[in-house]
Parts: C-alpha cells; structure tokens; sequence
C-alpha cells in the first residue's frame, strides 16, 4: 500500500445512492451479503440516532461503505436482545481491484475509534458468513474474538466481539 494514501470518512448522503447501488452488484460485495435488501433509496435519506453510515475515500475516490449501528436501539431488531453499549459495523469496499490494499484495515480502524471515542461503548460485533473465510481472518487479525456461529435470517454467519479493554490493550 501506498502509504500516501489515506482512506478518510464522510458521511453517506443521497448523493452517494447510485454508487452504492453498482457496488451492492459487485459479485465480491454479493459474495459478502447475499440475502440483505439495503433499500438504499429509503435508508440514505434517514439520519437515526443510532447508526452513522459513511463512504470511506482516498484523495476523494470513493472505495467504500461503512454502517455502524446500536444493536439494541435499531429498528429491526437484526441482532435481537442484546445489552445496552454495544456497536455492531457492516463494512465494505466497492471495487474488486480496491480489495488486498490494507484500505479495509484503514477503514476497520476508523470505524473502531469511531465507536470507542463513545466511552460508554464497551464491546463491537461483527457478523460475517461463515463462508467468508477471507473476512474471518480480516477480524480475527484485527484482534475480534469468536462468540457463536448463528443464523441471520436464511445466513448462517459467526459473531465475533471486540472489547474495548482488549482494543486499548495491543
């Protein structure tokens, strides 16, 4: 990686709805969530206090997406009863020849200081497939420990955790 660039964060606005579309078709990014319906025309045009969604860019080239939520205040309900002070974070990046680059790793901090600049924030989750093998040593590296393998819906995917005293502690 070129160490000049820098992947930066910005809010996801409307703007960004056709972007974000062409890269839910992307076969990596399909691979990845195979069975979630964004309905990005609705979701980019709301702010709830309990998600923040950002592009993630480098010199002003968009190369990715990141959902943070409160797993206990989001309206779905996705990860069902969980403990208050908790984030769970969806990440992506949007073109194949991004992928390899350590954008991800840069965008995976970000998104991990974003969370614990929140004091009260004490654990984040995460949710891949189990069929990511990729992405399951991506979080493992980052230092996410193994909680359960469990089914979202049809996806069988395997929650993992990353404390906060684990985080300040390497």
């Amino acid at each position: 990686m070129n160490t000049n660039e820098q992947v930066n964060l910005r809010i996801a606005t409307n703007k960004d709805l056709e972007l974000v579309k062409y890269w839910d078709q992307q076969q990596h990014v399909i691979d990845s969530d195979p069975d979630d319906d964004w309905d990005w025309e609705y979701e980019l045009n709301r702010f709830p206090d309990w998600r923040a969604q950002f592009i993630a860019e480098i010199n002003g080239r968009a190369i990715g997406f990141i959902q943070i939520i409160d797993p206990k205040k989001e309206d779905s309900q996705y990860w069902g009863d969980v403990p208050d002070n908790q984030r769970a974070i969806d990440i992506w990046i949007g073109e194949q020849e991004d992928l390899g680059k350590g954008y991800g790793t840069q965008m995976m901090k970000l998104a991990i200081d974003y969370c614990f600049n929140n004091d009260n924030v004490n654990t984040i989750l995460i949710d891949p497939l189990v069929s990511n093998t990729k992405a399951i040593r991506f979080y493992e590296k980052i230092g996410f420990h193994y909680v359960e393998n469990r089914f979202f819906g049809k996806s069988e995917c395997v929650v993992y955790k990353l404390d906060r005293k684990h985080w300040f502690s390497d």
